[in-house]
């Protein structure tokens, strides 16, 4: 990976935490369109390239990697209680023991990201059969479109809590650098090619959670029902993705 792309991840998250510390009430609609973007484009990314990228070489445990990975995301949102989807449940006066498992549950999940994305351009030449300038864009932005909004819900969240704001940036930062991190190791150590497949189907199937929860979640909490608007963005969102190919 170029340091370029390092400082992406770890200022997606910055910039996100640092906007909830100033901005903390009545953005939750702002929030929420955000998330639909890129629940719609990282959806579309995941169908189209990561997938693909995995099933490029396939192995007997394919499947089953994507499977765990829809599954362990269920697992970790019970940690970080839906902070990935913009849930922002604040807890009156809670202990530092309240922020550390949410942040356990962020930090695991943006590490596991981070991980494949050193040599995802490979694992994307499995099936494109072909030489892309930009192969590693489609994980790398998909993995900023999401933690940005995270990060944002996260701040906002431990404020609302009770949190101090030092506590709070301790904990941004904290987070900022899981994924960079993730990528660093499994760029150094040099895993195998399946243990790397594994990993990105793992990311493929989390980002299948995430997304479908973004999406299917209705602007009402009594009737299945999502906006004009909300629409119009998730179409915006997938029409990035498409344009990717």
């Amino acid at each position: 990976m170029e340091i370029w792309e390092y400082l992406l991840l770890f200022l997606s998250v910055i910039i996100g935490g640092g906007i909830g510390l100033f901005f903390q009430n009545d953005r939750k609609q702002y929030l929420r369109l955000l998330l639909s973007f890129s629940g719609a484009y990282i959806l579309g990314i995941t169908v189209l390239h990561i997938l693909p990228g995995v099933y490029g070489a396939i192995n007997s445990t394919t499947t089953f990697w994507i499977l765990g990975g829809f599954f362990l995301q269920l697992l970790l949102e019970q940690l970080s209680q839906g902070v990935e989807h913009g849930h922002i449940h604040a807890h009156k006066n809670a202990d530092r023991l309240f922020a550390f498992q949410i942040l356990l549950g962020l930090c695991l999940h943006a590490f596991l990201e981070g991980v494949p994305l050193s040599n995802y351009d490979v694992l994307e030449h499995n099936h494109s059969h072909g030489s892309h300038d930009n192969e590693l864009n489609h994980l790398l932005f998909g993995i900023i479109l999401h933690k940005a909004p995270a990060a944002f819900a996260l701040s906002v969240l431990l404020l609302k809590s009770g949190l101090k704001p030092a506590f709070t940036i301790g904990c941004i930062l904290v987070f900022s650098t899981m994924s960079p991190l993730g990528a660093f190791l499994s760029d150094q150590l040099s895993p195998g090619a399946t243990l790397l497949q594994n990993a990105l189907a793992l990311v493929a199937g989390s980002f299948l959670h995430i997304s479908t929860t973004i999406l299917f979640e209705s602007d009402s909490s009594h009737h299945h029902h999502i906006s004009w608007i909300k629409m119009g963005v998730i179409v915006l969102g997938l029409a990035a993705a498409l344009l990717t190919v």
